[in-house]
């Protein structure tokens, strides 16, 4: 039971990692599409984002298979999160119609 809570932290963790790393992906993309040096923008974000995950990764994981494995798990949950709520409204499955479009 006292190993669950570092597990729980560790999984929340994750989730909070993949969400920065997977949102910033998402403006990365958007901003280099109109930056006028839009390979700057993907390697400083590339950096950046590489720089922020690993050392979360480090920080949760502490020697600890067990956390690391947690983080990993809400890390990949996030990518999941983050891909669906940045689709357009359209293209959601079961999402409702604008009021416009009836």
């Amino acid at each position: 039971m006292t190993e669950f809570f570092p597990l729980a932290l560790a999984l929340m963790a994750g989730l909070a990692l993949g969400t920065l790393f997977f949102y910033g992906l998402w403006l990365t993309v958007r901003r280099a599409l109109t930056a006028r040096y839009p390979a700057l923008w993907l390697l400083g974000s590339l950096l950046g984002r590489l720089a922020l995950a690993g050392a979360g990764f480090y920080y949760v994981g502490q020697g600890s298979w067990p956390r690391l494995v947690a983080c990993l798990a809400g890390f990949v949950a996030a990518r999941y999160l983050v891909a669906h709520f940045t689709r357009p409204a359209a293209a959601r499955p079961f999402s409702k119609p604008l009021a416009h479009e009836s």
